[in-house]
This record gives C-alpha cells, sequence and structure tokens, in this order.
C-alpha cells in the first residue's frame, strides 16, 4: 500500500523539481531559483525545506527551523480537530419558551439520546409571542 502524503513535513533534499519559489524563515521572498541554490542556502543557515504549495507554477517552498515545522504541524493538528468530522452527525432541535412541561421532558430526553450516539446536538429556544 502506498504511504499516505503527509500535508505539512520536512522535504528534506528530496526535492523534484528543478524551479522552486523559496521563502525564508521570516516570510520574506528569496525568489525563484534553481534546486541546487535552494539546497546551499538551507545548509548554510541550518535550515530545512518545506513544500508549502505544490500546484502552481514554480512550486513554493519555505525555508524553516524545526521548531517552526513542529509548531505548524501543532498549529494544522489543532485546526484539523475542529473542524467538523465527515461522519458527525449534528441534529437540530427548537421550540418555544412556552413549552408544556411533559414536552420539555420527552424534547429533554430525546437529547439525551442523541447525546449518548454522540451526535452533535444544538438547541434553538423561541421566545413565546
Amino acid at each position: 500500500q502506498p504511504k499516505k502524503k503527509a500535508a505539512f513535513g520536512s522535504v528534506g533534499r528530496r526535492i523534484p523539481y528543478r524551479i522552486l519559489h523559496v521563502i525564508n524563515q521570516d516570510g520574506e521572498s528569496l525568489g525563484n531559483m534553481h534546486r541546487a541554490e535552494a539546497l546551499k542556502l538551507m545548509d548554510q543557515h541550518g535550515l530545512k525545506l518545506v513544500l508549502l504549495r505544490e500546484n502552481v507554477e514554480p512550486p513554493v517552498y519555505r525555508l524553516m527551523t524545526g521548531q517552526q515545522i513542529h509548531e505548524e504541524q501543532v498549529k494544522r493538528a489543532e485546526k484539523k480537530k475542529a473542524s467538523p468530522k465527515p461522519g458527525v452527525v449534528q441534529k437540530e432541535l427548537s421550540f418555544s419558551s412556552a413549552i408544556a412541561k411533559n414536552d420539555l421532558e420527552i424534547k429533554t430526553k430525546q437529547i439525551a439520546q442523541w447525546i449518548e450516539k454522540k451526535h452533535h446536538v444544538k438547541v434553538t429556544i423561541r421566545q413565546a409571542k
């Protein structure tokens, strides 16, 4: 089975492109350069080349320290956790503020069942007229 490509990670020395657009660790553009120049720059500063955008011409790489790479990976992992998962079902329930006690109890039981099934529940309460 082929390995899944990491969304973000250190590229190291394996760069399939001849011409790269390079950005330094401060976010400033260094322009387009040949792969050999980028590798020489990487070695001189003790940094790593990381692929940012592959689908543009030329592909964009950034020089980063190990710490910057780690921080970016943590940031992306937190962002991925925060986004809703494709398999999660969201249930929505709305009722009036003048709801009868019995109806409220039934809807509360329904919400409890949905939560047990690990559904996301959204409750809306409308003000009675």
